[in-house]
């Protein structure tokens, strides 16, 4: 496994130096998404190829090495992008998206993670499929006020334990990320990263809850009644299996929830959040040419320091009994560091437009008569966002349908509707498509859930959330 690995990684590398020549020069600083191939890609399908089969086909040599194998398809990257345009662009780019975008993203994360590790529900909760609805049902509320991970790491626990003792179980899981990792925050730019995203450019804090509240109770109406007869089925079936032991038996008979600091807290994250997206002091910072503004810097230190408080403050024995552990936010950051540093050529190549590699899908998503084709923008959209950061691709087609926000939001509002939905709704096609989904994916294995593969995920998700879509965009953005 190890030689094939590398024997890949050398072709891969040569294949990258040569499909580009120094002379493509970037022109201000920025890498020439114009002139780079579909090579470029390579690294970032390898690296998802990686965590699709590692866990599969060598899961001891992935559970201790995964790290390195991440870090060697990012090299995969940066080595070539160096040869091939040159140290100083290189490293500004890869440092824009650590900097810009990968710090930030696993700040909050961390963030969102730690506190509501410190948060503990107990009672006599089972795992019925009317208290199994109910939980998705809340936290898929919960995820446009707290966001898709705060919604996640509050609830996965508790819905974990309350189906420990099922047979059939993984299902919940892989539910519960549809909904409330993913569809659940497609209301409020507190939800998911891609409105914040269109928040900062312009768009109205409720412009989503106002224009997207149709197709997001109709997408979690159809999946949440879906789960709901799969669940009662299989829970009829369990009847007549043998009994599994309850690994967290009734101690505490009525339903309790303690450390409602770690709510004080999470209010804290969502306001330092909306205060920095308001404040603008005008000042940055320089470092190695990515340009840092003082609001972002000081918003990332003070949710650091509400995570530290929650940590210092927020009871250890909450955590214990909740089986905190630091393993599932380290695989993650590991991971995604590599996935954003492997994602720098194609977002360079997607913002190229139609003058890049991707010109044959950019195409698509204008008419023969200059109109957009919002059928073509909400599947673009969401295709990449299944396996590229959703932020970045909203922002390449937000750029694509003009970036004027209001023209977005009132003329265009239905090319807006479908690049929204898109970025947030098929996020939860893969375990990548959205953080909070890996991670889910990772408190579960964690805790002795049965977990489907990369690809034993995607037919789940092709097999209830594709149809689903494709309901959804009939409905609300055909053009026929």
């Amino acid at each position: 496994m190890k030689g094939a690995f590398v024997s890949t990684a050398a072709v891969a590398l040569a294949m990258l130096a040569l499909s580009s020549s120094p002379s493509f020069a970037a022109e201000a600083n920025e890498l020439p998404g114009a002139a780079m191939s579909l090579l470029w890609v390579v690294p970032f399908a390898g690296l998802l190829l990686s965590i699709a089969t590692g866990p599969l086909l060598y899961p001891h040599a992935w559970e201790h090495h995964y790290g390195k194998i991440a870090a060697a398809w990012a090299a995969l990257v940066v080595v070539p992008m160096a040869l091939s345009f040159g140290v100083t662009v290189s490293l500004e780019a890869v440092l824009h998206t650590l900097l810009r975008e990968y710090l930030p993203f696993i700040v909050l994360l961390f963030a969102l993670y730690t506190i509501s590790g410190g948060i503990l529900v107990v009672g006599n909760i089972h795992g019925t499929p009317a208290v199994n609805a109910g939980l998705l049902l809340t936290g898929t509320l919960l995820a446009s006020v707290v966001g898709t991970t705060g919604a996640s790491m509050i609830l996965i626990r508790p819905l974990i334990r309350a189906n420990d003792a099922r047979p059939f179980n993984a299902h919940v899981v892989i539910f519960f990320i549809f909904l409330a990792s993913n569809i659940g925050g497609a209301l409020t730019p507190l939800g998911d990263p891609p409105l914040f995203v269109g928040f900062l450019l312009g768009v109205d804090f409720f412009w989503p809850t106002t224009h997207l509240w149709r197709e997001t109770f109709l997408v979690a109406g159809i999946v949440l009644a879906i789960f709901m007869a799969l669940d009662w089925y299989l829970h009829v079936r369990e009847k007549g299996l043998p009994k599994v032991k309850d690994p967290t038996p009734d101690t505490v008979r009525r339903l309790q929830v303690a450390g409602f600091a770690n709510f004080l807290l999470l209010a804290a994250v969502i306001a330092t959040i909306l205060v920095a997206a308001e404040w603008e002091p005008g000042v940055t910072l320089n470092l190695a040419g990515v340009e840092l503004p003082l609001q972002n810097l000081v918003r990332d230190v003070v949710i650091l320091a509400l995570a530290l408080a929650s940590l210092t403050r927020a009871g250890k024995a909450r955590r214990i009994a909740n089986g905190f552990s630091w393993a599932p936010i380290l695989e993650v950051a590991k991971l995604f560091a590599a996935i954003f540093i492997c994602i720098v050529p194609p977002i360079a190549m997607l913002r190229a437009g139609l003058d890049g590699a991707f010109a044959p899908l950019m195409s698509l998503v204008t008419t023969a008569e200059g109109a957009p084709n919002n059928m073509a923008f909400f599947w673009l959209t969401g295709a990449l966002s299944s396996f590229l950061d959703n932020a970045p691709t909203y922002l390449v087609f937000f750029q694509l349908a003009g970036g004027d926000a209001n023209a977005l939001m009132t003329a265009l509002a239905q090319t807006l509707a479908a690049i929204s939905l898109g970025a947030v709704f098929m996020g939860a096609n893969t375990y990548i498509g959205n953080a909070p989904n890996f991670m889910v994916y990772s408190i579960a294995r964690e805790r002795g859930i049965r977990m489907p593969s990369f690809f034993g995920y995607m037919l789940w998700s092709g097999a209830i959330l594709i149809p689903t879509f494709l309901l959804t965009g009939f409905v609300f953005f055909r053009t026929w």
